[in-house]
């Protein structure tokens, strides 16, 4: 058995519950690996950390709040490791209540008794001006388009995070290197460029034309993150087993636009409009900076084939949480 911990390290409690959970799982003969929350700011400080663990985790407590769960989230992308989040931020939504303290809720995860929550995140591809379209040709193709960043181009994500004022956190510069497929828990987002301007595209669903709009962009959520964006620009909340997908304009230009719901299989496609003028867009992945060596043509979001599974201990149901956070 192997627990990864990780920490909100700027909240003293959450430090302070780390070294207290370390000190019991070193009693129950349990190895564990403590990491920081700084150490998981972007996809070359979480590489890091993944060649370091001495081995697979077989659960991830999370001594924070749903922004650390989003980090830990990236960090084991693709791994079947269940995530116990302890709430030691401000909302705290994904997270179980710390008021217990944490080694009872870890306790009650290690004998079984928490219930699990298997989330669907999202699959984000992205086609760039002057290469091949991945949609052109009918299904998105189920490897990671261009995703093979070789060392070389791993280490200068990692030096451009390195001389960054703020450590790069927040910045995923592995579009520079070529990679075109991204993943996230919450939602994908397509936002006005630097220069403020309201961009213009198209948004279709699975093959079909919905609407063109004009407008701050477009956030494209999950289940999980329809608590999170979606909900601040007017979406829907939605339960956590549901397995599609949430699409919800940003502040458009028309009284006729509304939030959309998927089906599980379907695919979102944004694309951006020719006009220079209204072509500048920025993406964010569970708000994280997406930078790219061209311009953004079209975007694709669908259902990841690896979903996040997070553990619940006691408390209240999706629907009680939701009606003391949202409605009160």
């Amino acid at each position: 058995m192997f627990i990864l911990i990780v920490r909100n390290n700027s909240n003293p409690q959450a430090t302070d519950a780390s070294l207290l959970l370390g000190a019991y799982l070193g009693s129950q003969g349990i190895g564990y690996a403590l990491v920081d929350s700084r150490e998981l700011g972007n996809d070359a400080l979480r590489a890091a950390v993944r060649e370091r663990l001495p081995q697979a985790a077989d659960l991830a407590v999370v001594l924070g709040g749903d922004g650390t769960i989003l980090q830990t989230a990236h960090l084991l992308a693709g791994a079947e490791v269940p995530v116990l989040g302890i709430n030691f931020g401000r909302l705290g939504f994904l997270a179980n209540g710390s008021d217990g303290g944490v080694v009872p809720l870890v306790a009650a995860a290690l004998a079984g008794e928490a219930t699990a929550e298997r989330r669907a995140a999202l699959r984000v591809d992205v086609a760039c001006d002057g290469e091949p379209d991945p949609f052109g040709e009918g299904e998105l193709p189920d490897e990671p388009l261009a995703a093979a960043c070789d060392e070389a181009c791993r280490a200068e994500a990692a030096r451009a995070s390195e001389a960054d004022p703020h450590g790069g956190f927040g910045v995923s510069r592995l579009g520079l290197c070529g990679a075109r497929t991204f993943y996230a828990l919450n939602e994908l987002a397509v936002t006005r460029g630097a220069m403020g301007r309201i961009i213009e595209f198209s948004l279709g669903i699975s093959g079909s034309t919905v609407a063109q709009m004009r407008g701050d962009g477009v956030v494209v959520a999950s289940a999980t993150g329809s608590t999170a964006y979606a909900l601040s620009a007017g979406g829907p909340l939605v339960a956590p087993g549901f397995q599609g997908l949430v699409a919800v304009p940003l502040a458009p230009h028309t009284l006729h636009t509304r939030a959309i719901v998927t089906g599980e299989s379907d695919v979102v496609e944004v694309t951006l409009d020719d006009k220079d003028a209204f072509r500048e867009a920025t993406l964010f992945a569970d708000g994280e900076l997406l930078l790219f060596e061209r311009p953004v043509r079209r975007v694709y979001v669908r259902r990841s084939a690896h979903p996040v599974t997070l553990l619940r201990v006691g408390g209240d149901a999706f629907y009680d949480r939701a009606s003391s956070v949202f409605f009160r």
